[in-house]
């Protein structure tokens, strides 16, 4: 029988390799070696550091995430954003995610594992916001759910992969409103100030 716990101390010095190395020089010696195992105990549970990386990616992509529906598409946006930047500012993922994305233009395995998992994870969270937003009249019916879920992942992964910059909160405040105006919800409009309201003249 695998212990747990070795298995767990395999995953976390994986990623902690992965990040230090990334995937071309990670070798399952320095991950046995990390962990505290022999290389025989990762043998026993995955046949190759492709299969141990695909495993941990599949894992990570369907993680649990806390439940989307504020009762707005700007809130369900605000807070999606919100945990996407959580996580990704973890110094692992910033460093990891970059990584295996440009190891899957030389790699069809990894590039057809992480197409899968993330276009799965993507229409199951994101296809849900929009059908919520569409029923709530803040989209129009016709709204093609495949383009408004990659409007709606398309600048959070250009900004971690390709122009590397922070995901800072008034970053994400500013992409919530144009996600939104993007797709078809119009402006946001203004909550009056405490004590304001319409005038009676």
């Amino acid at each position: 029988m695998l212990r747990d716990d070795i298995t767990a101390a395999i995953r976390r010095a994986l990623m902690q390799e992965l990040a230090a190395v990334g995937y071309g020089r990670l070798s399952i010696e320095a991950v046995a070696r990390r962990a505290g195992v022999s290389k025989t105990a990762i043998y026993r549970r995955w046949s190759s550091k492709l299969d141990l990386v695909l495993e941990i990616v599949v894992a990570a992509a369907h993680g649990k995430l806390p439940a989307l529906d504020t009762g707005t598409l700007r809130g369900d946006l605000a807070l999606l954003f919100q945990v996407v930047a959580h996580a990704l500012r973890h110094p692992l993922a910033s460093q990891i995610i970059p990584d295996l994305l440009a190891e899957a233009a030389r790699n069809p395995t990894i590039d057809q594992t992480l197409q899968s998992v993330l276009r799965t994870r993507q229409h199951e969270i994101g296809g849900r916001l929009i059908e919520r937003a569409v029923r709530r009249g803040e989209l129009p019916a016709g709204t093609d759910p495949e383009a408004a879920i990659d409007f709606i992942v398309g600048p959070i992964y250009w900004r971690l992969a390709i122009a590397r910059g922070p995901l800072t909160d008034t970053y994400l405040d500013t992409l919530v409103e144009s996600v939104a105006v993007g797709l078809g919800a119009g402006p946001a409009v203004p909550r009056p100030r405490d004590g304001a309201g319409p005038r009676h003249d």
